[in-house]
């Protein structure tokens, strides 16, 4: 090897270190933001000076790594969803019937949100010029998780929906969950944190049942009460709707 390759080399080696060392620097920042975070009420803004002191570094430090205050904030938010996403995953499975897999992931959120709610008050803020808040890839999961055990039941069915209501589940299913999140926003505002959680759980898992269930009976659909992993299996493979939408994606 030349010398002018060694020396190439040594500085692409001491380039990816320094990389790492930044990318290790911000996670530490970020972390110090949540952490300041969970220590105040929603609403409330998180001083740089705070999270500074948090992570053991000057304020000027904290600004060598991100350009101004929106871009830490919106680094926080989603760190904050990241988190919540690891919350509800598990809630995503395909054990249980259609209602109970609702009923847990409904569960999941509500009790993270009880839990952290600076953290959800956070995450749903909008910044200027940043458009809709991280919080909405939270939203689309539990959504995508509904039309997952939707797609399956209707399948197990031998049912064809029309195209209209084929274009019309997103939006439908989306907007459903929506609604849940704002009702969680609504009910960590109140004075008096009223139903208590189980039953805020409940109300809000049933009223989502209560939409798709009465949506199915409307065309005729008579939704099982069967878990949904039986009903997966009943399906082959060219008919399980997860298997159709990953080689649909693997294609584009």
């Amino acid at each position: 090897m030349t010398s002018d390759g060694a020396e190439t080399e040594q500085l692409d080696g001491r380039r990816r270190r320094w990389q790492e060392h930044n990318q290790v620097r911000r996670q530490v920042i970020i972390d110090a933001a949540v952490a300041v975070l969970e220590h105040q009420a929603p609403g409330e803004e998180f001083q740089v000076q705070a999270v500074a002191d948090e992570a053991g570094m000057s304020r000027t430090v904290i600004y060598r790594h991100f350009e101004d205050r929106s871009d830490l904030d919106r680094a926080v938010q989603r760190a904050i969803c990241d988190q919540l996403g690891v919350e509800l995953l598990p809630a995503l499975s395909y054990d249980g019937t259609p209602d109970q897999i609702i009923h847990r992931m409904v569960g999941s959120f509500v009790r993270w949100a009880e839990a952290h709610p600076t953290l959800y008050w956070f995450a749903e803020r909008d910044l200027a010029g940043w458009g809709p808040s991280p919080l909405s890839r939270a939203v689309e999961q539990v959504a995508e998780g509904i039309e997952g055990i939707m797609a399956i039941v209707v399948a197990a069915l031998g049912v064809e929906l029309s195209d209209d209501d084929r274009a019309g589940l997103d939006p439908w299913v989306f907007g459903m969950i929506g609604a849940v999140f704002a009702a969680v926003r609504r009910w960590l505002e109140r004075d008096r944190r009223e139903p208590g959680i189980e039953a805020c759980i409940a109300i809000l898992s049933e009223s989502i049942w209560l939409q798709i269930n009465g949506m199915a009976l409307a065309r005729g659909l008579n939704l099982p009460d069967l878990p949904v992993a039986d009903l997966l299996q009943t399906l082959g493979p060219a008919e399980d709707p997860s298997r159709m939408a990953g080689a649909s994606e693997g294609g584009a």
